[in-house]
């Protein structure tokens, strides 16, 4: 695990980063700015934090954008966030590569645009062998979807004699998620004072340390993240043990 000395101490960096960016829209309320205005100087803030995390040596980070669920809201922010969405992923080809970083996005297509389908595709395929940081973009997910997907999987290779049940183990299951040979979250960060991680990472969040920040996402800032990776030193990671 990489170390750096941050405020005179040596701190242990996670390896895995994971973010809930929460409030958006409140924080576009709180200045009377219509939510997509929010939506946009969130997109600001995932483009500076990637470059504080790979700074400080984070190796994955991975961050819920937009979930299965957020279908439910109203058709104008959807379509909005959309658009935002068709933007980030056109510039970050050129932005990841100038950066050394790696995309991945993770989550169903279903419901998405073949515009959209085709941008993701893309900008995997020409970040693939870029060995920086490794950005996951949870895009269209949600969880408990993702392990439905991949109880399926299992089914389809145990009718087809790939594996035997008998045998099969925890450390299997992982290589049916949409994260499979990326490591588990060390630790997660949630902003906006909300304290759940509705519906993110079920499976691959077992052992990882949670810090919650008042911050709205758009006022996420290097001191705040910072302060998470001091909080995440404090902790004992146990794994179960004594």
């Amino acid at each position: 695990m990489v170390t750096r000395i941050i405020e005179g101490n040596e701190m242990k960096i996670p390896n895995h980063l994971a973010i809930i960016m929460d409030g958006n829209g409140r924080w576009a309320k709180s200045k009377n700015k219509p939510r997509k205005y929010g939506h946009s100087q969130g997109s600001n803030t995932l483009e500076q934090v990637c470059k504080d995390v790979y700074d400080l040596g984070v190796k994955y980070l991975t961050v819920y954008a937009f979930s299965t669920e957020n279908w439910n809201r109203p058709e104008d922010e959807i379509n909005a966030l959309m658009d935002l969405l068709r933007k980030f992923l056109k510039e970050s080809i050129k932005k990841s590569k100038k950066n050394n970083m790696r995309v991945k996005v993770i989550g169903t297509r279903e419901n998405l645009d073949k515009d959209i389908i085709e941008s993701i595709n893309q900008l995997e395929e020409e970040t693939k062998d870029l060995d920086g940081l490794t950005l996951l973009i949870a895009l269209n997910y949600g969880s408990r979807n993702e392990i439905i997907r991949a109880i399926k999987k299992v089914i389809i290779d145990y009718d087809n004699k790939k594996i035997n049940i008998d045998e099969f183990k925890e450390s299997m299951f992982d290589h049916y998620l949409d994260t499979q040979k990326i490591p588990d979250p060390d630790l997660l960060i949630r902003t906006s004072g909300e304290k759940r991680i509705s519906n993110f990472l079920l499976w691959q969040l077992a052992y990882t340390e949670f810090y919650f920040t008042e911050k709205f996402w758009p006022d996420f800032n290097k001191q705040e993240l910072i302060k998470a990776i001091i909080y995440y030193n404090q902790r004992e990671r146990r794994f179960g043990k004594i």
